[in-house]
C-alpha cells in the first residue's frame, strides 16, 4: 500500500498487543531484534497502517518494556529497511511500503502475494501431525535413512477464509525431542518455535519450482474442479550449520496470487 503526501496522517492511540511465548528478557535474539520483530509484525500485518504516527520513543520503549536506546536501535534498522520515515515536525511514521525482504522475513512471512503485490497473511489448519517413516525424496534432502523417522506436519492455508496451498513438511525427529503432538499446541511461526526450543536456527534455503496438475485430493482440499494447474514449490531449509533440517513440498493456486521470493 502506498501513501499519498496528500493523504491525513493517523495518530496511533494504544500500542497492539504483541503476544509471545516469553518475556522480551528470555528470548533467544538479541532484545533490539526482538523489539524490532515485533514492530514489523505489527506493520507488514497491518496493524499499523501506512501513515500512522508512532508515539515518542521514551513511551515506546515503557511499552516494550526495554531501554530508550534499545527501542532506538530497532527503530533505526526500520527507517533504514523503509518501513519507517522521520519527520521534522511529525515524528516517526509508518511509511506503507513493501520492503525488499530480509531473510528472516523470508521465512517469517507467508510468500503468496496479492497480484497488486501486498502481502498477504494465511491462517492454518492442521491436517495431519505425527511421526512416520520417511519417503525417499525426504530420506534423499534429509540424509535419513529409511527406519529414521521424521515429524511430519501436513496442512491446509487458506486467505480470508480460500484455501490457496498445501504444505507436507517433514524435519528429522530425532533433532526434535518432545515436540508437540497436539495440533492445537502448534505454533504458527515453526521457524521461530525451531529456534525457542532447540535453538535451531534456520539460515538457508533452496527451492525448486514446477507446475503440476491437481490431483483429485488436491482439488477436495483447495475446492478446485479439475483439470487446474498449481505452484509446486520443493524446499529444503538448511540450520545454521548447513545441516537440511526441513523438507517441504507445497502446492499452491496462483490465479488471484503470485509466489514472491526476494531475499537482500
Amino acid at each position: 500500500m502506498t501513501r499519498r503526501d496528500d493523504e491525513p496522517d493517523q495518530t496511533l492511540g494504544n500500542l497492539p498487543s504483541f503476544s509471545s511465548n516469553m518475556p522480551l528478557s528470555d528470548q533467544v535474539l538479541p532484545l533490539y531484534q526482538v523489539v524490532k520483530q515485533q514492530i514489523s509484525d505489527a506493520i507488514l500485518l497491518g496493524r499499523w497502517p501506512a501513515g500512522t504516527v508512532l508515539p515518542n520513543e521514551i513511551e515506546m520503549a515503557r511499552s516494550f518494556g526495554v531501554a530508550v536506546g534499545t527501542l532506538r536501535r530497532a527503530m533505526s534498522d526500520l527507517t533504514k529497511e523503509g518501513l519507517l520515515a522521520r519527520r521534522r515536525k511529525t515524528g516517526t511514521i509508518v511509511t506503507g511500503r513493501t520492503p525488499q525482504q530480509s531473510l528472516r522475513f523470508f521465512f517469517h512471512y507467508f510468500r503468496l502475494h496479492g497480484l497488486d503485490g501486498s502481502l498477504q497473511h494465511s491462517a492454518t489448519r492442521i491436517l495431519n501431525l505425527g511421526k512416520r517413516l520417511p519417503d525417499e525424496d525426504e530420506q534423499a534432502a534429509l540424509g535419513l535413512g529409511a527406519d529414521e523417522p521424521v515429524v511430519a506436519i501436513d496442512r491446509l492455508r487458506s486467505i480470508a477464509g480460500t484455501p490457496v496451498m498445501i504444505d507436507v513438511i517433514a524435519m528429522p525427529a530425532g533433532r526434535l525431542p518432545d515436540f508437540p503432538t497436539d495440533p492445537a499446541q502448534l505454533p504458527d511461526l515453526l521457524y521461530l518455535h525451531l529456534l525457542d526450543r532447540y535453538s535451531i536456527r534456520i539460515s538457508a534455503v533452496r527451492e525448486e519450482i514446477h507446475a503440476d496438475l491437481a490431483t483429485d485430493g488436491d482439488c477436495a482440499l483447495l475446492g478446485l474442479e479439475g483439470p487446474v494447474a498449481l505452484l509446486c514449490i520443493d524446499e529444503i531449509a538448511y540450520d545454521q550449520a548447513g545441516e537440511p533440517m526441513i523438507r517441504a513440498h507445497h502446492r499452491c493456486i496462483t490465479s488471484a496470487h503470485r509466489y514472491v521470493n526476494e531475499v537482500q
